[in-house]
């Protein structure tokens, strides 16, 4: 007997999102298995899949999802026991009923679901490979299980499993007896119930089972396929799976003598020995996404909460209120460090996830590429890692069908006829590098420079550099393709992939030689909730500029100036620094102090500096997007409210330099000094709206 009601959705829901999880795993073991046919470990690694899929879909109400897998497992099973082998037509067929079984997953979620034509003629051909008799497709759901391993075979041990469903085992939704019947598919099983914890009659509850199983598992399989049978009732339920050392009790009998209560539905009255829910220990919790960006968003709202207590305390001098002002810093520092690390994870599903893009397309496009993956445990900010899928995607189709050569073409030029694309991610400070590369023809910058002049994009005679002719492929519309295919060629991806890239506050590099391939690298924040930042003012206009990036601050005199003749560089410890003067990029009208303030902050262009007019120290930054007003503002990612209710600019310091760069850094590389204060440059934040801003009472415009 199950139960029904939200506790069966909230379980439906979990198997979903498990599903879902163990699909990624099975796409990414089948490429592998497509690249390297002979690897047990792999084919293994698929059966146990596949057989996890279809145990655990039919427990929780999945009957067509589990009948259909069945047929792939049977398939697969042949694969193990060297009755059938492994070709590109089995990888793909079941590659396609991955996708078909993702469908099944969503059906109750209003999505359109599977294709019954489509599963139907996988359904077939999935026979037709294992030698069973194709007839009516329908008779797939009366098809007989795979056969139970022999338990005389020399490769078979015992195994001796104890299992006890906890309390709300079956309030989940989970039927004990479907996992037995999972386990006798594995080998000869003998089951011995253990009734002592029956209660008497007037305790019992309909919704519990208080039954408890000792069973001797006859298996060729190892610990981890037997423990994959229970995978979603582990965690509320007590389970061990160790080797059976001594001979099975005389009480114990096999599945042909094995007494009605031990394999029949199991009943709430049923006996069983103590019961325990080993969800109170358990090491892993899966939270809703939705509540977590919630408690991440308070912890954000605590954190303005304390800068304002901590001005207060500073404003009022009290050593009380000091004492605990400086105590709840600490907490919500730690608190905010926590809130964090939570929502980190590793980048390997978003990654593995293209194994099976790079097959498809190599298909396609008739090229033979091999995918491969560097870095796949670096762990950032789910929301950054969510916003990646789409520009990624883009860059990888984009060098499948312009960068990778068709094969006589790579053979001819002398290089080997697979290709590789190489994804990979490392961390650099407070941001993550992500590298789409490959070792194709490189861009044809001719190509690309011709095609910009013919769209009036730039002038004949005008002299562009590298980097800034593969800047040109990211405008809107712009593509050098002859002709449109399915895969590019429309102009619209790599404008898709500057846009994701800067939605997240991150920054793009293009890297490439004609001939050898090319580098797409993407600079990207570790969060985008919470930065350690540093607070700067410059006037009545305060900054933030994130600590990761800042080295070190310097002073800038008067003295210094005129030792430089006007030009923007300072000497530090023998180094030649450009900087830039916030006062005048943001054209802030006021004297400056006699003694500024340089900081020196690393960039993608070098160590370059920007000068304040004082430096007020640390500040834990809770990052609020400016508003549709300001949307077209690059140099700013966001903004911040202070303690004393005033709002900080939180300001990007690879934009600000690639800005001033663009416009004519005063001083610097030869570029002339402006003639007036006056002059603004595309993208830069006019002072007055700055002052808008960032002045006392003005922190709603934060939240516009």
């Amino acid at each position: 007997m199950t139960s029904t009601g939200p506790h069966i959705d909230n379980f439906k829901q979990s198997f979903r999102e498990e599903a879902r999880e163990i699909l990624v795993d099975l796409e990414s073991s089948l490429l592998e298995l497509n690249e390297h046919s002979n690897n047990l470990e792999l084919v293994g690694r698929v059966f146990r899949a596949l057989h996890t899929l279809k145990g655990s879909g039919a427990m929780f109400g999945f009957d067509e999802l589990a009948t259909f897998t069945h047929n792939l497992e049977t398939a697969f099973d042949e694969v193990r026991n060297g009755r059938l082998a492994i070709t590109s037509k089995l990888i793909d067929l079941t590659l396609a009923a991955l996708d078909q079984i993702r469908a099944m997953l969503d059906e109750d979620s209003g999505n359109t679901g599977a294709d019954r034509a489509v599963c139907a003629e996988i359904l077939q051909k999935a026979r037709q490979l294992i030698g069973i008799s194709t007839g009516n497709p329908a008779s797939s759901k009366t098809a007989p299980p795979p056969a139970a391993p022999d338990a005389t075979s020399s490769a078979a041990c015992d195994w001796k499993i104890c299992f006890a469903p906890g309390p709300d085992l079956m309030l989940n939704g989970a039927n004990p007896l479907l996992l037995l019947r999972e386990l006798k598919e594995m080998g000869d099983l003998r089951i011995q119930a253990i009734m002592a914890a029956v209660p008497p009659i007037g305790e019992l509850s309909p919704e519990r089972c208080y039954v408890s199983w000792e069973m001797i598992l006859t298996t060729p399989a190892g610990r981890e396929a037997i423990r994959d049978v229970f995978i979603f009732v582990e965690d509320s339920c007590e389970l061990t799976i160790e080797p059976a050392s001594r001979p099975v009790p005389a009480s114990v009998t096999s599945n042909a003598g094995a007494p009605a209560h031990a394999l029949d539905e199991p009943r709430s009255a049923s006996g069983g020995r103590r019961t325990y829910d080993k969800a109170d220990n358990a090491l892993s919790l899966r939270v809703p996404a939705a509540k977590l960006d919630q408690f991440v968003d308070l912890v954000g709202e605590l954190v303005t909460v304390q800068a304002r207590l901590s001005e207060i305390a500073a404003r009022h001098d009290h050593p009380e209120v000091s004492a605990v002002s400086e105590e709840i810093e600490r907490l919500t520092s730690a608190l905010r460090e926590n809130s964090m690390n939570i929502r980190m994870m590793p980048i390997r599903a978003t990654f593995e996830k293209f194994r099976r893009l790079v097959h498809d397309l190599a298909r396609d496009l008739d090229k033979n590429v091999e995918l491969t993956i560097d870095g796949a445990d670096t762990e950032l900010d789910k929301t950054v890692i969510d916003k990646l899928s789409d520009p990624l995607m883009h860059l990888i189709r984009n060098s499948m069908d312009h960068g990778i050569e068709p094969t006589d073409i790579r053979q001819a030029a002398g290089k080997h006829p697979t290709a590789t694309i190489r994804l990979s991610a490392r961390h650099a400070g407070a941001n993550v590098l992500i590298e789409v590369s490959d070792d194709g023809g490189g861009i044809n910058k001719e190509a690309v420079r011709n095609r910009a002049i013919e769209r009036g994009m730039i002038a004949v005679d005008v002299s562009l550099s590298d980097s800034e002719i593969f800047a040109l492929i990211f405008q809107p519309g712009f593509s050098t393709a002859s002709r449109v295919t399915d895969v590019s060629g429309r102009g619209v991806g790599m404008d898709v992939v500057r846009q994701s890239v800067e939605s997240l506050r991150g920054t793009i590099d293009v890297a490439s030689q004609s001939g050898e391939g090319t580098s797409v690298t993407l600079r990207l924040p570790l969060t985008l909730a919470i930065i350690d930042g540093l607070l700067v003012s410059v006037a009545d206009a305060y900054f933030v500029l994130p600590l990761a990036n800042t080295l070190e601050c310097i002073e800038l005199t008067r003295e210094d100036l005129e030792k430089t003749n006007g030009k923007h560089v300072v000497e530090v410890r023998g180094e030649v620094i450009p900087y830039i003067r916030l006062r005048e990029h943001f054209n802030i009208w006021s004297e400056p102090p006699a003694i500024e303030q340089i900081m020196v902050a690393e960039t993608g262009e070098g160590r370059y500096g920007f000068v304040v007019d004082q430096v007020l120290g640390d500040h834990q930054t809770v990052i609020k997007n400016l508003g549709r007003l300001y949307r077209h503002v690059q140099v700013v990612s966001g903004a911040t409210i202070l303690g004393n209710g005033s709002v900080a600019l939180i300001l990007d310091p690879e934009r600000l330099v690639h800005e001033a760069l663009r416009g004519g850094l005063p001083g610097v590389r030869g570029h002339p000094r402006p003639t007036k204060l006056s002059r603004r440059r595309k993208g830069n934040l006019p002072g007055s709206a700055a002052r808008n801003l960032v002045g006392a009472g003005t922190s709603t415009s934060a939240n516009q």
